[in-house]
């Protein structure tokens, strides 16, 4: 009746208030996957759980409470022994690492995101290091085309790389163990990186997402197979995202195809990618927040000619400084119909300017959406949203 939200924290709250070390007591002996990143986790989170819900009851984080006390929520939920696939903050992860102790870690990428409240990349990747290399039963399944990632994957005891791809590298420039600038492979395929000052390179891939066209994504593990990844999930993130999931519920102990087909049917989640109905206008909603997120989003978009609602607030949830904006490659929507809303919309339509990308702004998302459909009559129209924008767009009822 408040629109409080769904009581996921709240609980938890309480509980650490009175029990500080409740959260090593509900981890202890339990069956635990930690997922984190900064881009991706919540999606990878309900492709892991969904794969092993397959064979066993699981419990989860589905909403994306990723604080410690969203955690404590979820695993006092009964029966007490039921394996746990938990979505983690990546400011959290190493406490999380030290408390639970799990059996598997999966680090999607690291990037910035929210950097009024979220400590740079290069800390937040020294602390995972940190706890990892404390944690002698973890296996980790780590994105060795990031860099930050590699370097702090690389102190566990136990780690399967898999070359998920980087479409973002704007935030690895340097080698995260000296500080050098990293070399890269010149073709666009070629996902390799090493430092020339101290030698820090991408370890030679146990398994890797392919791509073999806009349609068609393998995964493919040495020794074990190779596996079509067919989602309804749009986008080549998308496609990495699950083959990590399926690596992870592979580590304990579930058939690698068993668990991509466990996630095909699945096609929105915590309503990304989901069709709302806005004022009676069909429309996909995707959240995007920061850089790299943009950047991912742009190519789930770039094959369509749908209408674009791109809405952006930088509330504090978001992130108050929109100098990000100039780091996303805007320019890549020049010639689709474009419309901007929010709190922050002049501060992206001067970026949208910058980019020559002709557009205008609305006052509401009713007004924009009205202004696409009538401009083209497409059926759906994609809306794109920061975080706070997000989460009051998904509420709109759902398109029949």
């Amino acid at each position: 009746m408040l629109r409080q939200g769904d009581g996921s924290v709240i609980g938890g709250a309480v509980a650490l208030r009175m029990v500080p070390d409740i959260l090593t007591q509900l981890g202890r002996g339990r069956v635990l996957a930690c997922v984190s990143g900064t881009n991706g986790k919540t999606t990878a989170t309900r492709l892991t759980a969904t794969a092993l819900g397959a064979r066993q009851p699981v419990v989860s984080n589905a909403s994306g409470a990723n604080l410690t006390s969203g955690l404590v929520t979820t695993l006092c939920r009964r029966p007490a022994d039921r394996p746990a696939v938990l979505e983690v903050d990546e400011m959290y992860l190493a406490a999380v690492i030290r408390s639970v102790h799990p059996r598997v870690v999966v680090l999607l990428n690291l990037s910035r995101d929210q950097l009024h409240r979220t400590a740079e990349p290069q800390l937040l990747a020294a602390s995972w290091r940190a706890a990892l290399s404390a944690a002698p039963g973890c296996t980790v399944v780590a994105n060795c085309d990031d860099p930050r990632v590699t370097w702090a994957a690389a102190a566990a005891p136990r780690v399967v790389w898999v070359s998920a791809g980087q479409s973002w590298t704007g935030d690895s420039h340097v080698c995260p163990r000296c500080g050098d600038a990293l070399r890269r492979g010149l073709a666009v395929t070629d996902l390799g990186w090493r430092c020339p000052r101290c030698g820090l390179a991408r370890p030679a891939p146990d398994a890797f997402v392919i791509d073999n066209g806009p349609t068609e994504t393998r995964l493919i593990v040495r020794g074990v197979g190779s596996w079509q990844v067919t989602l309804h999930l749009p986008g080549r993130a998308n496609h990495a995202n699950a083959a990590m999931a399926a690596l992870a519920a592979h580590v304990l102990g579930m058939p690698v195809e068993e668990a991509l087909t466990s996630m095909q049917g699945i096609d929105a989640v915590e309503g990304r990618y989901g069709i709302r109905a806005i004022d009676g206008v069909p429309c996909r909603l995707i959240l995007a927040k920061n850089p790299a997120g943009w950047a991912e989003t742009l190519d789930v978009v770039h094959h369509s000619d749908r209408p674009l609602v791109l809405a952006v607030n930088a509330q504090p949830v978001d992130g108050i400084d929109t100098s990000w904006l100039y780091d996303v490659p805007f320019e890549r929507l020049a010639g689709r119909q474009v419309c901007v809303i929010g709190a922050a919309a002049a501060d992206l339509s001067l970026r949208l300017d910058y980019a020559h990308v002709p557009h205008r702004v609305a006052d509401d998302v009713g007004a924009a959406v009205h202004g696409c459909s009538r401009a083209r009559s497409t059926g759906c129209v994609d809306v794109i949203a920061d975080y706070s924008n997000f989460q009051r767009l998904r509420s709109e009822p759902r398109a029949s």
